[in-house]
């Protein structure tokens, strides 16, 4: 069996040793960039199942890289912080990252995180795989290539925008909570506030409305959360 790939990018020595130490006992095949235009060099070059990336970084900090990787990749993220403040985490989720872990931490909760995110993201791709195409009023899906197209175009949404549409069209009848989104796109395991879902919402609205959509594809439920809006009217 291949080894799992990770790509650690931190601009501190003594952390990425750390992290590789923690890794590479796991059976990990670790490359490690000491910025973010590096990283983003690497990431071209390889093919990797998760990207450890620090926030705080001279240069090209790790919010940055992220959007950058976010454009042609859905890799799964896990960013490390200093900082706990939750307008930094929804920043950082509301830009296409995966999951945040504070600085200090053990390398046990580090290795959960890990294996938590690598999962789901299979578990992710194997589910859209078997998936037919889902087309409503003047939006065509295709899961298995994670492609949604508006008017015929193709529209690039982030992994985590991406899962939440696919997510509520595939269940058109039902309407979610933000705590059932969370789980079940975050996990379970997921601490951090909800409101990175209001987030990925707005970025998915506006970006359908930008493409030409007349018509509001995610409906507020108000008292609970969220529904898809399969039948185009204008809401």
């Amino acid at each position: 069996m291949s080894k799992l790939q990770v790509l650690i990018v931190d601009d501190e020595w003594k952390m990425r040793n750390l992290l590789r130490i923690y890794l590479t006992r796991e059976g990990f095949d670790v490359k490690e960039a000491s910025n973010g235009r590096e990283a983003l060099s690497m990431v071209k070059e390889h093919s990797f199942d998760i990207i450890i990336l620090d926030v705080m970084m001279p240069d090209m900090d790790g919010w940055q890289v992220c959007e950058e990787v976010r454009e042609t990749d859905n890799v799964a993220i896990l960013m490390l912080t200093a900082r706990s403040e939750t307008k930094d985490k929804v920043l950082g989720l509301g830009i296409g990252a995966d999951d945040y872990l504070t600085k200090p931490f053990e390398p046990e909760e580090l290795l959960a995180r890990v294996y938590s995110l690598i999962r789901r993201s299979t578990m992710t791709q194997v589910s859209v795989q078997q998936e037919s195409i889902l087309e409503f009023q003047d939006v065509k899906i295709h899961p298995e290539g994670r492609e949604i197209y508006i008017h015929d175009l193709l529209v690039d949404f982030t992994q985590k925008e991406f899962d939440l549409f696919v997510s509520l069209a595939r269940n058109q009848q039902r309407a979610y909570g933000r705590g059932e989104l969370l789980d079940l796109l975050w996990g379970y395991d997921y601490d951090g506030d909800d409101r990175v879902v209001d987030t990925h919402v707005k970025n998915i609205r506006d970006k359908t409305r930008r493409s030409g959509l007349l018509y509001n594809p995610i409906q507020t439920v108000w008292g609970v959360g969220y529904k898809f809006n399969a039948t185009g009217e204008l809401k």
